[in-house]
């Protein structure tokens, strides 16, 4: 057999001349595809045409060829020489057949500086060559999470961004769904929704990721060096299903739910999930006057429906769309996730707080860099806006439990210089998927930007240093200056007596003595007439609050939602089985904040002179307070 070349170009082009007989042409089609498919030289479908390389780490490359065969790779100018080790099975769904004999090689060069000069990719073996060309060397950073991080420029407050997309040194890479029960081997080619790496253009930028654009433009363009973006974010994830399957036996909470689904996963058969699904179809297909639908193929479930597998399970996205490529070094990753955990179904903040650390540990493992830099953009501000008049109502919300949960979780990995945890909630606008990306994007690369390319925090960070009560009144004390980024009424803060009833409260900076710069806007306090002996504080918590809180005023560094209570959200964690937090506990949930709201705005308006009076001195510190009875 004559040798041949293969040219790993992203989107073939097939040229069909009209005069050529129809049973030719489907003949070389037919025949052209397999001579693809039956090459037994691979590489791992990471590396094609256009791709960036990350700069100053080894640069692994790796695929499969037939056994006891020698493998040329040539990187450049460089070239290195290696053996294919024994043919062994590869795990790559529905593709196994096309690895089937073959063996794994890998070749590593040395680290390389950043580089805008293209070069090529060249692996040989025997008579045969794969070459991938126009390869650049920079930084890669993956953009994980779920649908809002997978939301598309095109469909968001960014599309317009798109008509400057035009920059040749940023590359985009996109993994659509891809879970799998079991760590895969390579990724499988019609999952890659790019085709390949691809030229940020407007037409490339327009479908990808709209916070993965908005940041990767920015920070090429800060740093001008090829960057390259790995997208790979699954809509409709939780994220039990993002943290790498030997990380779960770790944590007590993390390994109740994997024993769960290792137990569902040796229960299921197919065949009864088809009949049962099949049931519901037909049911649906008679009460609707359709005829019966055929039955479902057991071998083609949803994997929603396949226990291991479906995204709501230990380990499954990983396993396909982050695992899947370890070994292809990468400079970090953003992460931007939440929706599916903080359903009443799947409300577990301590078990999400647990996760969030394991899941930045095992990619860290995974990847072999105990520092790779982590950025969390928290659960979005969503759905319905919070205001005055159903503020307790929307206090009842579950997401700001999974936004203290993921900040909790990056901060008890102790490595601060490269972790941040990114507060979405002042980005508001309603809807499942809001279409306000580009602050969030624009905030994950000042992160970058600032605290992992130059190692100098952005801003002056705040922390709450402490809450204590004095008479009446929540007095809040700061390590630096916390304020709307204008002159205006501090807003989203609720207060609470023993009996743990949140009600809407006044807040007031409080008066300083000495030098602003020093000693201003440190204090805040915090007061309700509906509660005469506080005991806590609970700031932004609602999907989408009032809050209004900045790091020195800073408009792009708002202050994290927070709570000063130990009071623990009311999850099943005992029986995965069952819902996190039950119905009948929800209800009374939300009718027990239904009359809150009531009361207090009947009590404010009883009250209103009395109220005006005592906000007059809020927040002085020369005169006492008188007490609202």
């Amino acid at each position: 057999m004559p040798g041949f070349t293969i040219n790993l170009t992203n989107k073939p082009t097939i040229v069909m001349k009209p005069r050529r007989p129809l049973s030719i042409v489907f003949l070389l089609l037919i025949t052209c595809s397999a001579a693809v498919h039956a090459a037994p030289l691979k590489l791992h479908n990471i590396f094609t045409d256009h791709m960036v390389i990350q700069r100053d780490k080894p640069i692994k490359v790796w695929g499969w060829a037939k056994p006891d065969k020698s493998v040329t790779v040539q990187l450049g100018k460089d070239t290195l020489e290696t053996e294919v080790q024994a043919a062994a099975p590869v795990d790559v769904f529905g593709h196994e057949q096309d690895y089937a004999g073959l063996g794994r090689w890998q070749v590593t060069f040395p680290a390389r500086d950043a580089s805008t000069k293209p070069i090529k990719l060249v692996v040989s073996s025997g008579d045969e060559n794969l070459v991938l060309e126009d390869i650049l060397v920079g930084d890669v950073w993956v953009m994980s999470g779920q649908s809002n991080m997978a939301f598309p420029l095109n469909k968001t407050d960014g599309r317009r961004l798109a008509a400057q997309a035009h920059l040749p040194m940023l590359r985009l890479f996109s993994i659509g769904v891809n879970e799998q029960a079991t760590l895969q081997d390579d990724i499988r080619p019609e999952t890659i929704t790019t085709g390949g790496w691809v030229v940020s253009s407007p037409e490339t930028a327009s479908d990808f990721s709209a916070i993965g654009y908005v940041f990767g433009a920015n920070v090429q363009r800060a740093l001008q060096i090829p960057i390259g973006l790995i997208k790979n974010a699954r809509g409709g994830a939780s994220i039990e299903s993002m943290v790498p399957a030997q990380k779960f036996d770790e944590n007590p909470l993390a390994k109740r739910h994997a024993d769960y689904i290792r137990k569902k996963m040796a229960e299921f058969d197919p065949e009864v999930e088809a009949d049962v699904i099949w049931g519901r179809q037909k049911a649906r297909a008679k009460s609707k006057g359709k005829p019966e639908p055929p039955r479902p193929d057991p071998k083609k479930l949803r994997s929603w429906n396949v226990p291991g597998k479906s995204p709501s399970h230990m380990a499954s996205i990983h396993n396909g769309m982050f695992g899947v490529f370890k070994g292809f070094n990468i400079k970090g990753v953003v992460f931007h996730q939440g929706y599916n955990n903080q359903m009443d179904s799947t409300c577990r903040p301590k078990l999400y707080r647990a996760l969030m650390k394991l899941m930045v540990e095992g990619i860290r493992e995974d990847f072999k860099d105990p520092t790779l830099p982590f950025g969390v953009i928290g659960f979005c501000a969503g759905g319905r806006i919070q205001n005055e008049e159903n503020f307790e109502v929307y206090s009842r919300d579950n997401g700001p439990w999974i936004r203290e949960a993921q900040r909790l979780g990056l901060a008890d990995i102790g490595d601060p210089d490269h972790t941040e945890y990114i507060p979405p909630y002042d980005v508001q606008i309603p809807g499942l998927h809001p279409g306000k990306k580009r602050d969030l994007g624009w905030r994950a690369a000042l992160w970058a930007l600032a605290e992992i390319y130059q190692g100098k925090q952005q801003g002056k960070p705040a922390t709450l240093l402490s809450a204590e009560p004095k008479g009446d009144v929540m007095v809040l004390k700061f390590d630096h200056r916390v304020k709307p980024d204008g002159n205006t009424i501090r807003e989203g803060f609720s207060i609470a007596g023993e009996d743990g009833k949140f009600y809407k409260a006044y807040a007031k900076q409080a008066e300083f003595e000495g030098n602003y710069w020093t000693n201003g806007d440190r204090e805040i306090h915090v007061w309700s007439p509906l509660v005469d002996k506080p005991v806590s504080v609970r700031y932004a918590w609602a999907n989408s609050p009032m809050g209004n809180l900045k790091m020195d005023g800073n408009q792009d560094l708002p202050f994290p939602s927070f709570r000063t209570d130990s009071w623990d959200f009311p999850a099943n964690y005992d029986d995965f089985s069952e819902r996190a937090l039950s119905r009948e506990l929800s209800n009374t949930m939300k009718k027990d904040a239904q009359a809150r709201l009531e009361y207090r705005r009947m009590e404010e308006a009883r009250r209103a002179v009395e109220i005006l009076e005592r906000l007059k001195t809020l927040g002085q510190k020369t005169k006492k307070q008188a007490t609202t009875k």
